[in-house]
């Protein structure tokens, strides 16, 4: 039985990867019946418990360049609510289910569309990375230490910040639309897009004049002594975010930092040295040691955790942050909802497992 604030709703999802996939569990975590169309004789892995991106979708396998099997996905879009889909530009429209045909058969459709670059621009046709398209955004050229090469932070803000993220909040609100006035759309989601409303503060902060084209140059991006990782006496890592000064006022106090020149904060000037200062301050204790003097405090601190050290963390597990399903611990369904809470509705499915039944009570 599903459980959750989107039960009741049905998306059809285009077998891809990574943020397609990723969009698709976020639906399905929050109740929604999300079934997997992947390509018949496709190959490809078999599901595992570790699939986490493809958990909770039921999976039925149809051959797209069988007219026959068009017409029964064709059959399940009439049913459905909402559709993902993240091939190329005109892909779909080749295979005969792009937006027009779709939305001519399900005038109430809400047709998810989502690429690196958009179904439209001068690169829309090119292939690309989540590395690219935040690069292209400015985000990427932002992140990294002063005189070395930006770094790749995952694929975190492209794929899932940028593209997965933007389609299900995308998706639904035309879900929403459609219920209310019987229209369907199309969502172009690109990640550039969404890459770029991510960083959305940070031009504000350009064009006010506090923020610097020069990396490690500013408040939020490791240029500020009381807003960065440092490494402890035992090789481990804490993470300090003291901007407010009652923040800053109670770092210098747990850390023991008497010298006068701290108390200038905000001279930027003084940010280099006083990074310098810190860092052997830091040095002299454990990751242990610091937190038990500042976790929990409003110093505003964490110990920088491995994926092994994160499940077990206190904080982690009294919200059941993560999970142990089918013996792989994974993060939960997020966010919490205190009426409908979602929930893992079922594990990964190989290809084709449900056909039957999807095609028995979908009513096709």
């Amino acid at each position: 039985m599903a459980s959750g604030p989107l039960t009741g709703i049905r998306i059809v999802e285009f077998q891809g990867i990574g943020p397609g996939p990723f969009c698709g569990m976020l639906l399905s975590d929050l109740g929604a019946d999300v079934i997997r169309i992947d390509r018949a004789g496709g190959g490809g892995r078999q599901a595992t418990p570790a699939n986490v991106e493809m958990r909770g979708r039921r999976s039925i396998a149809l051959d797209l360049k069988n007219p026959g099997d068009v017409e029964t996905a064709l059959k399940l879009i009439e049913k459905a609510d909402g559709l993902i889909e993240g091939f190329r530009p005109g892909v779909m429209e080749r295979l005969g289910l792009g937006p027009d045909v779709a939305l001519e058969r399900n005038p109430k459709l809400a047709y998810g569309r989502m690429t690196g670059w958009g179904q439209t621009g001068t690169l829309s046709h090119a292939a690309g990375h989540d590395l690219n398209y935040i690069a292209l955004t400015g985000a990427l050229g932002a992140m990294g230490r002063k005189g070395e090469a930006p770094y790749p932070p995952l694929n975190l803000i492209g794929d899932y910040g940028g593209g997965a993220l933007y389609l299900a909040f995308g998706l639904l609100a035309a879900v929403l639309h459609a219920k209310a006035s019987g229209e369907g759309q199309v969502i172009d989601v690109a990640m550039t897009d969404g890459a770029a409303s991510l960083s959305s503060m940070f031009y504000g902060m350009r064009a006010m004049g506090v923020w610097s084209d020069e990396r490690e140059d500013n408040l939020l991006d490791g240029g500020a002594h009381f807003y960065d990782c440092y490494e402890c006496k035992d090789g481990g890592y804490v993470s300090i975010g003291s901007i407010e000064p009652q923040f800053y006022a109670l770092l210098l106090e747990k850390a023991g930092l008497t010298d006068p020149e701290f108390k200038n904060q905000m001279d930027r000037k003084a940010w280099p040295e006083l990074k310098t200062k810190l860092k052997a301050v830091i040095l002299s204790k454990t990751r242990d040691e610091w937190c038990e003097l500042m976790e929990g405090t409003d110093v505003c601190f964490a110990p920088v955790l491995s994926m092994a050290e994160a499940p077990k963390h206190p904080h982690n597990v009294a919200r059941e942050t993560f999970v142990d399903y089918e013996g792989v611990v994974q993060p939960s369904p997020a966010p919490r909802f205190s009426k409908t809470p979602g929930a893992i509705q079922r594990p990964p499915a190989s290809i084709g497992t449900h056909s039957e039944e999807i095609l028995k009570d979908w009513g096709v």
